[in-house]
C-alpha cells in the first residue's frame, strides 16, 4: 500500500506530506483548491510526462516520493522465486506487489525494511530524474513498478482494462482458473516449439542442405579415423624415443654399466659397478663387531642399494624398445591424420569428438527429409489435440465466471446511480478454422457496457464518461475482492462521484469503504457523502502568500482533519457554511458512515 506521499515545489504545493489510511482516504477541498496536484505527484512517480510547467513558481525544481509498503508474502515470494510469469502482460495492474518486488529486484533494487522508493525530481529546465530505493532508473522501470502497485480511475487517465488482454486478465482473476490456465499455457508452450521445429524445417533453403551435407560428410570423416582423445600426444610421444633410439640405448647402456655391470656386457676390466661398491662397503661395516652408527650406517646404505636396484631395473626394460622405422612410419601416419582433423574441428581431439557430438544434433534438425517432417508433424498433432483439450476446459472456467462477473456489477451499479446500465462479459471461441488456439486459450473476451437503458452496447471506454468510468471500475474491483479477496494494490478514484448526489452518494461511499477492507482506497470527493466514509480525511486549501514572497503567488496547503476540524470540514462540504444545523448533520453524518457488513456475501452491502 502507498504508506507516504511527499511532494515539494509542485504547482501551488510547496511543500505536504500525506500518510494515507490502509482503509480508505478522501483528499476533499474547495475546488481549484489543487486536488489534482496529488495525482499529479502520483503519476510523476509512476513514470509519467514530466511537465516543467508543474514547478512552483520561484524554485529549480519539483520532487515527489512515493513510499510503498510491501506485505511479507510478496518479498518472501520474490525471493523464493514465486512470481507471476504468465505472459508477457505481467505489468497489468493486475498482479499486485509480488510483480512489482520483481521487476524491482530485475532493476537492481530489493525492499528496504519492507518498502519500496519511488522518487522524481522535474528540474525548471524540463529535465527529470527517476530514483527508485536511491538508484537513478529509467523512467519506464518507475512506470512498470507503479503500475503494480497503484491503479488510477479517472478521466484523464488510460483506462488500461479496456484493452482486451487486461479485460482477459481482470476475468481471469475473478474466475480463479490459474491451475486451468498453467495447464494451459504447458500444452501450448510445447506445441509452439513444435511449431517451431517445424517451421524451420520446411523453410531450409539450399544453403541449409549443404550445411546438413557438410555435416554428414564431417561426421563420416571423423568416425572413419576414430580418434580417442589424448592419442595424439601419445604417439608424438612414442616418435620421439624411435627418433632417438641411439642416444637412449648408449646413455641407458652406459648408466647401467656404472650402477650394475651385470645388467650389461661390460668388460669387467672397466672396474666395479656401485651396486657391488656399495655391497663391499655394507659387508666392510657389518664386519666392525662394534655396534651404534656402524650397523645404521650399513642399514642407510642397504636401503640405498634397494633403491639403485629400483632405478636398474626400471633401466633395463627400456633397452630394446624404441620401435623400428617401419614402426615411425605408422606412427608418422597415424599423426597426420590425427592432426588433420585436430586443424579443422580441433584444438584438441576432445574438441574434435566434441563437435561431432553436437554436429549429429544440429543435424537432426536440418534433415528435412519427407520421413522426418512427417513424424514431427504427427508429434505435432498429438500436442495440438492436448492444447485444444486443455483450451476447452480453461474456456469452460471462463464462460462461468463471466456470466456471474456482468450480473454482479450490473447489480453494482444499479446502486452507484447508474440505473439501466449494465455490463456483459462476453466469451466467444476462435473459428477451428482458423486455427483458434494462443499463447492465453481459445477466447475472445470482450467488455460490453450499457450505460443507459436502450443505450447499444459498446466497448468500455468507448460508452461511459469519466465519472460513469470511474463507478464501473468500482463495480468491477468490488467484484472481484467479494470473489477473490483483496488485491495487494492502492486504488485512487477521481470524478468517481461526478453526477451523482443524495441517496446515491451514500452507498457510492458505502461501496468505496467496501473496497477499502481488502484494498487501499483514496478517493478525491467534493462529496461529504463519500467523504464521511474515509479512515482518513486530507483538506487540500489555498492560502494566499506572505507578504514578503507576493512573488510566489498562491500556495497550497494539505493537512489531515480529526474530531471537530473534521466535523467543520464535511459541514463545509454539505452547506459550505458551519452553522450548528449544518456542523449537527454533520455529526450525524460521520456516525451513520461506519461499515459494519462483513467483507463476504457484499453483492448486499448496498440493500
Amino acid at each position: 500500500m502507498l504508506e507516504e506521499l511527499d511532494i515539494r515545489n509542485l504547482g501551488p504545493i510547496r511543500e505536504a506530506a500525506i500518510a494515507p489510511a490502509a482503509g480508505m482516504t478522501a483528499i476533499t477541498g474547495e475546488t481549484g483548491a489543487g486536488k489534482s496536484m496529488l495525482l499529479s505527484a502520483i503519476r510523476l512517480v509512476s513514470g509519467g510526462a514530466a511537465e516543467s510547467s508543474r514547478v512552483s513558481a520561484g524554485a529549480d525544481e519539483a520532487w515527489a516520493q512515493a513510499i510503498f509498503a510491501l506485505s511479507d508474502d510478496a518479498v518472501v515470494s520474490e525471493h523464493s522465486g514465486d512470481t507471476n510469469d504468465a505472459g508477457d502482460d505481467a505489468g497489468s495492474g493486475f498482479t499486485g506487489a509480488v510483480a512489482a518486488v520483481a521487476k524491482a529486484h530485475d532493476a537492481g533494487v530489493d525492499p528496504e525494511d519492507g518498502e519500496l522508493f519511488l522518487s522524481r525530481t522535474v528540474r525548471a529546465s524540463g529535465r527529470s530524474r527517476a530514483v527508485l530505493g536511491g538508484k537513478s532508473v529509467p523512467r519506464s522501470v518507475l512506470g512498470a513498478i507503479a503500475g503494480e502497485l497503484v491503479i488510477i480511475h479517472g478521466q484523464t487517465d488510460q483506462l488500461k482494462i479496456a484493452a482486451a488482454a487486461r479485460q482477459r486478465e481482470f476475468l481471469d482473476r475473478v474466475a480463479g482458473d490459474e491451475a486451468e490456465l498453467a495447464a494451459y499455457r504447458k500444452a501450448w508452450d510445447a506445441l509452439a516449439a513444435m511449431d517451431e521445429r517445424l517451421e524451420r524445417l520446411r523453410s531450409q533453403e539450399s544453403s541449409a542442405r549443404q550445411q546438413a551435407d557438410y555435416l554428414r560428410e564431417s561426421i563420416d570423416r571423423i568416425n572413419r579415423t576414430d580418434p580417442q582423445p589424448g592419442e595424439d600426444e601419445e604417439l608424438k610421444a612414442r616418435r620421439e624415443r624411435i627418433e632417438n633410439a641411439a642416444d637412449i640405448a648408449q646413455g641407458v647402456g652406459s648408466a647401467l654399466g656404472a650402477l650394475d655391470a651385470s645388467q650389461v656386457d661390460v668388460d669387467a676390466a672397466d672396474g666395479a659397478s656401485a651396486v657391488e661398491l656399495i655391497n663391499h662397503a655394507v659387508t666392510s661395516l657389518r664386519a666392525i663387531r662394534v655396534g651404534g652408527t656402524f650397523a645404521e650406517q650399513a642399514d642407510r646404505l642397504e636401503s640405498i642399494n634397494a633403491d639403485l636396484g629400483d632405478v636398474v631395473f626400471a633401466l633395463s626394460q627400456e633397452l630394446g624398445d624404441e620401435g623400428s622405422v617401419e614402426d615411425l612410419d605408422q606412427i608418422n601416419g597415424r599423426i597426420h591424420e590425427l592432426g588433420d582433423l585436430t586443424r579443422r574441428w580441433g584444438p584438441t581431439l576432445a574438441d574434435v569428438l566434441a563437435w561431432r557430438d553436437k554436429a549429429a544434433f544440429d543435424l537432426e534438425d536440418l534433415d528435412a527429409s519427407p520421413e522426418k517432417v512427417a513424424e514431427l508433424e504427427s508429434e505435432r498433432q498429438t500436442l495440438y489435440d492436448a492444447a485444444l483439450a486443455a483450451a476447452d476446459v480453461l474456456s469452460a472456467a471462463r464462460v462461468a465466471a463471466a456470466a456471474d462477473l456482468g450480473a454482479r456489477v450490473t447489480e453494482e451499479l444499479g446502486s452507484l446511480a447508474m440505473l439501466g446500465a449494465s455490463l456483459e462479459v462476453r466469451v466467444t471461441p476462435r473459428d477451428k478454422a482458423d486455427d483458434p488456439l494462443g499463447p492465453y486459450g481459445r477466447d475472445d473476451i470482450a467488455f460490453l457496457f450499457t450505460p443507459f437503458e436502450g443505450s447499444p452496447q459498446l466497448p468500455m471506454g468507448k460508452s461511459a464518461s469519466g465519472g460513469e468510468l470511474s463507478r464501473l471500475m468500482l463495480a468491477l474491483e468490488l467484484v472481484a475482492a467479494d470473489t477473490r479477496g483483496g488485491a495487494d494494490q492502492t486504488f485512487i478514484f477521481d470524478e468517481v462521484d461526478a453526477g451523482v448526489g443524495g441517496k446515491a452518494a451514500v452507498e457510492l461511499g458505502k461501496r468505496l469503504a467496501r473496497l477499502a477492507r481488502s484494498a487501499q482506497v483514496i478517493v478525491v470527493t467534493h462529496l461529504a457523502q463519500v467523504a464521511s466514509w474515509a479512515d482518513a480525511q486530507f483538506v487540500v486549501t489555498k492560502e494566499p502568500p506572505d507578504a514578503d514572497d507576493d512573488d510566489l503567488g498562491v500556495v497550497t496547503t494539505i493537512a489531515e482533519v480529526n474530531g471537530e476540524t473534521r466535523v467543520h470540514e464535511i459541514a463545509r462540504m454539505l452547506s459550505g457554511s458551519e452553522s450548528e444545523a449544518s456542523l449537527d448533520h454533520a455529526r450525524e453524518l460521520l456516525s451513520d458512515s461506519r461499515l459494519t457488513l462483513p467483507l463476504a456475501g457484499a453483492g448486499a452491502a448496498g440493500d
